[in-house]
């Protein structure tokens, strides 16, 4: 029997809230500055009037610091909102298809930054590599199969999560990889599938089994979800400069790590259904900005799989025929929880949805300087709160052995990842999005998570969280 000792647990390392003066941050310091300043001239000049005259400008700069709007004090919100206003007021935050306006041959018909995206088909392995000339990388897309992970055994699962880290770490230490993003999609079934074949090839009803066979599927199969689980992988390729028709530079060590990460896959039990072909790229795109069509409509080349129309709000993304809105984990569980606690969220039934990991690895010195960095900034801020005689709080400390705790990690060889998780969230309506929103939010609350909707950054977003292309996550 397996010992309950062996169910693998895991914690994760506070969001740092350092910041440039007690936990401030730049912006908010300088309100507060200029707060003060406006204060004191006021008073200097005209003492009780003067403070009444200028009570609008140093009330404004308070209040610019601290109060919040979605989470964020204002200061940190208003370049958000002003970019967001610059590009409506530009039309950027419209896309339509121009048939009259063809696309380049061999590029990718998605808007915004990622229009420049290219692709080409590499015969020896089949798979489509997606060229970022800007990031200079080069990427491929692996569909993956596993077993159910919660109905396995505690050593079972041990290894698989042991296994995986490995595949993780092999990816981190090598020079080559820019990022890892894994994207596990959630789309409602109606469950006639499985009904069907029970009905063609099921056994006598009137035994017990086939009866509590019946009343489960009867129950859970209104319920029920396909799922499909992606990895998609950037390596350093070549630059917007050294574009040429032909062969990219790079394609070679794409192969070998493509290879090294099959055989990573191996040692973890998991399967390598395939690497995404142009037509299986094209017909995910479809899927994530035209949610409303059946599969077999969604049969388009890669060069014209893109949306035909999106239109881009405050709060959500309109694009063809869904509603979509993209949400951050601010905050993983702060306690020690088992490897299978996101289970209530990627499992939340009725909603369609895709949750999105993706990690950049660290160069080791990289690594080091951050913790330096972090560790001097602990130190100072520890010195101006006894300087002023202000009590330190236990999160602070607790932020701090998270730090060492990465320190302790890195020299004894880890490597060291820095990882985003983004949730997004599809719906037919407004209405019906805003209601899904509500049900994932609680479910990430039962995982121990928080999350926050990022307002004026969807469009963005959802070419980084909705679709396997490892986009750089800010």
């Amino acid at each position: 029997m397996s010992d309950s000792s062996t169910v693998v647990r895991v914690r994760f390392g506070r969001r740092s809230q350092r910041g440039m003066l007690l936990g401030l941050s730049p912006a908010r310091v300088c309100c507060i500055g200029v707060a003060v300043l406006t204060v004191t001239l006021g008073v200097f000049i005209g003492g009780a009037s003067g403070l009444v005259m200028s009570a609008p400008v140093w009330a404004s700069a308070i209040g610019m610091g601290f109060v919040r709007l979605n989470g964020s004090p204002l200061v940190e919100t208003l370049p958000t909102a002003a970019h967001f206003l610059a590009r409506r007021v530009a039309m950027q935050t419209q896309f339509r298809v121009s048939p009259d306006r063809p696309s380049l041959l061999g590029t990718m018909a998605l808007p915004g930054d990622a229009a420049s995206l290219r692709f080409l088909l590499d015969e020896p392995s089949g798979a489509v590599v997606v060229h970022d000339p800007h990031a200079a990388t080069l990427t491929v897309v692996a569909h993956v199969e596993h077993t159910a992970y919660v109905l396995l055994s505690p050593d079972q699962q041990a290894r698989r999560v042991a296994g995986w880290g490995r595949v993780l770490a092999a990816l981190a230490m090598s020079d080559r990889c820019a990022r890892v993003q894994v994207l596990e999609t959630a789309a409602p079934d109606s469950g006639d599938g499985i009904v069907g074949w029970w009905k063609a090839n099921g056994v006598d009803g009137s035994s017990w089994p086939a009866t509590e066979y019946a009343r489960l599927m009867e129950s859970y199969a209104p319920a029920a979800a396909t799922h499909r689980s992606l990895i998609a992988f950037s390596v350093k390729g070549p630059t917007l400069g050294s574009w040429k028709p032909g062969p990219l530079k790079g394609l070679e060590e794409l192969r070998r790590e493509m290879a090294a990460f099959h055989s990573g896959l191996r040692a973890a039990e998991l399967r390598l259904v395939g690497w995404l072909s142009d037509v299986q790229l094209a017909a995910v795109i479809r899927g994530a900005y035209d949610p409303g069509t059946s599969p077999r409509s969604r049969r388009h080349a890669l060069q014209t799989a893109g949306p035909m129309a999106v239109e881009e709000h405050w709060t959500h993304l309109h694009h063809d025929t869904g509603v979509s809105a993209v949400l951050w984990i601010t905050e993983w569980p702060r306690i020690d929880v088992p490897a299978d606690f996101l289970h209530a969220l990627v499992f939340q039934p009725g909603v369609r949805k895709s949750f999105s990991i993706t990690a950049t690895p660290l160069a080791p010195r990289q690594a080091m300087r951050e913790i330096r960095r972090a560790k001097v900034e602990h130190v100072t801020d520890a010195e101006q709160r006894a300087r002023i005689g202000a009590i330190a709080d236990l999160s602070d400390a607790a932020e701090l052995e998270d730090v060492l705790d990465r320190e302790r990690a890195l020299l004894s060889g880890h490597a060291d990842l820095r990882f985003t998780g983004l949730v997004t969230i599809t719906a037919g309506t407004v209405a019906e999005l805003d209601a899904a929103v509500a049900q994932v939010e609680r479910a990430a609350v039962q995982c121990g998570c928080e999350t926050r909707r990022l307002f004026g950054r969807q469009a963005r977003a959802f070419t980084a969280a909705a679709l396997p292309l490892a986009r750089k996550v800010d």
